[in-house]
């Protein structure tokens, strides 16, 4: 089986659901053949690597953009702002920052040191008052953790999220009245308790007078982010502004991890040099058997069962375990810690982690953007991190709405 990859496989290597190979079938864009011995239906490596090249390798211009100019100085409060990445996007795009909440101290040390001067309330989200900010921020974005609610009824109402961070975020929102509000989180809060979860986000942003936007997950990959990272966006509406919120158009072209760490079209440099983490002897001796683009079902057999114990007959892709990423195609998600057994995402040249500065320009982080506190500890502010581009993107979508919002008030 080793020229060949499973349809699961093949859908998270390429970063497209199972649906859309069975179609790529139909139509003749990729075709599944029958393995030989087991006569399952599968996909020829050579033929995902030429596929591969034709969707990452493209060098058409991109002529897509969002870019708006705001017709006013409008602002945001951010909470749960992590180390940055959304806030930076948003100042990007023209937003101005009026104050971030943050519970994590050296993600608020490496706010305060790249922006002293940023309002940054640090501490948990809980102990603050908002009120002040009513009529001082038009947007209010959050990136709440995804935590289940308890059901007293059918319809779910704020006082029952209690003890959850959504029902912080949407406490800000009902204090604060922005024009607009928006959540951010991980793609399986639509999933997440059989989709209860989302649906009662939904239930209780209406009840304090907010009209949900149909919910979209967007890929980093379509908003000049070299990374195959998506998040799921929660945008509500105040119910007495009648303008429809579009999201961002997608950009046509993706980038790579060359674009990410060499000089080009992203940044005007190489990567700097940085700190970073090392794998284990054991694990470098394995990984230096994987070639770039390649993950553990290129090891010779019995590595393959030694290395993976019994995951190895478990089935599945676990397409991320001791996975080299290849020059001309995005970086798999970014986590927090560099060198974990799940999530392996090795250099393509040499067999380490990539480095603190490489995992900030996966992120679209700028160079010149500092992180506070120990090796791990910045891993985990990059990790956590809303892509600065794809931040910026989502910045000038909610500035088209604003300025629609404005021309109508005004007229």
């Amino acid at each position: 089986m080793e020229n060949y990859l499973s349809l699961s496989e093949t859908a998270e290597i390429i970063g497209k659901s199972k649906e859309t190979l069975r179609r790529w079938d139909n139509e003749g864009i990729l075709n599944a053949v029958r393995e030989p011995v087991s006569n399952y239906r599968v996909y020829r490596k050579d033929d995902i690597e030429n596929l591969m090249g034709k969707l990452f390798d493209e060098n058409f211009e991109d002529n897509i953009s969002n870019y708006v100019e705001p017709l006013d100085q409008f602002t945001v409060l951010e909470l749960f702002a992590g180390a940055g990445g959304l806030a930076i996007g948003m100042e990007k795009s023209g937003l101005k920052c009026v104050a971030l909440n943050e519970i994590d101290k050296w993600a608020c040390k490496t706010l305060r040191t790249n922006r002293p001067n940023w309002n940054v309330l640090e501490g948990d989200i809980k102990s603050f008052d908002f009120r002040e900010y009513k009529n001082k921020a038009d947007i209010v974005t959050g990136g709440f953790p995804c935590q289940a609610f308890s059901y007293a009824g059918k319809k779910l109402g704020l006082e029952d999220a209690r003890g959850t961070l959504f029902y912080e975020f949407a406490r800000v929102v009902k204090e604060v009245q922005p024009s607009i509000c928006i959540g951010e989180n991980v793609r399986g809060l639509l999933s997440h308790d059989k989709g209860k979860t989302l649906k009662g986000m939904i239930s209780i942003l209406d009840e304090i007078g907010y009209k949900v936007v149909p919910v979209e997950v967007l890929k980093a990959i379509n908003y000049r982010v070299p990374q195959k990272r998506e998040r799921l966006i929660l945008v509500g509406v105040r119910k007495d502004i009648d303008i429809a919120y579009e999201y961002p158009k997608k950009h046509n072209k993706v980038y790579n991890l060359k674009d990410a760490l060499k000089k080009g079209d992203l940044f005007d440099k190489d990567v700097p040099n940085s700190d970073g983490a090392k794998y284990p002897e054991y694990k470098k001796k394995v990984l230096d058997l994987v070639p770039p683009k390649g993950y553990w079902r290129d090891l010779p057999l019995d590595l393959q069962k030694e290395y993976m114990g019994g995951s190895f007959y478990l089935g599945g892709g676990k397409t991320g375990m001791a996975r080299r990423i290849g020059w001309d195609e995005p970086s798999l998600t970014l986590t927090c810690s560099p060198a974990q057994k799940q999530t392996e995402r090795c250099h393509p040249d040499e067999t380490r982690p990539f480095t603190v500065r490489e995992y900030a320009r996966i992120q679209t982080f700028p160079d010149d953007w500092k992180f506070v506190g120990s090796t791990a500890q910045q891993y985990k502010q990059i990790g956590n991190a809303v892509p600065v581009n794809l931040g910026e993107e989502i910045g000038y979508s909610v500035i088209k709405f604003l300025n629609k919002y404005y021309q109508a008030k005004n007229n």
